[in-house]
């Protein structure tokens, strides 16, 4: 009789086990970067972010169009990679509408991106506005993504540019 109030505590011990080990697995998935929102995959950097009430690539390019240099919005958006930092993805560019795109950022340089992710959609938050860049700042952007000594010459001029301070990032996989 006492044999079985032990094993029958320790079958209780078990499954209470089994779910906290289930839970932890559970948790070092989702600190990995990989979950899922609205059925859909994406691998998350910085702080983590939901897909669920991010605006369009065209609605962004609307507001930075309605701001001023002084001005910022705090924001979520959708977009596509058109190009990465080769050097580590300390930045990236993503498209807006007609051509226009947004020169991204993150926060505190607290993350990177991968340099492998052109074309891929991504949902970033965070800070949009619009900046001037300064011959040597786009000198140095240019080198980062692999543009030609002769293209780097051409850059003569500053340049008004919509700019994104990102503090959380979701890749679509």
């Amino acid at each position: 009789m006492q044999i079985l109030r032990y094993m029958k505590g320790f079958n209780i011990l078990i499954v209470f086990l089994m779910i906290f080990w289930s839970s932890e697995a559970q948790n070092t998935q989702s600190e990995t970067g990989k979950h899922s929102n609205s059925t859909e995959m994406y691998a998350s950097f910085g702080e983590k972010i939901e897909a669920n009430g991010a605006i369009g690539s065209k609605e962004m390019l609307a507001a930075y169009e309605t701001m001023t240099i002084k001005d910022s919005l705090q924001t979520k958006f959708t977009g596509t990679v058109m190009e990465v930092c080769k050097a580590k993805g300390c930045w990236m560019k993503v498209a807006l509408d007609n051509g226009e795109e947004a020169m991204v950022r993150f926060k505190d340089y607290g993350f990177f991106m991968p340099k492998d992710i052109e074309g891929k959609e991504v949902v970033l938050r965070g800070l949009g506005f619009k900046s001037i860049l300064s011959v040597e700042d786009q000198r140095h952007y240019a080198k980062d993504a692999g543009t030609s000594e002769e293209d780097l010459k051409k850059i003569t001029t500053d340049k008004k540019t919509y700019s994104f301070e990102a503090d959380g990032v979701l890749l679509k996989q």
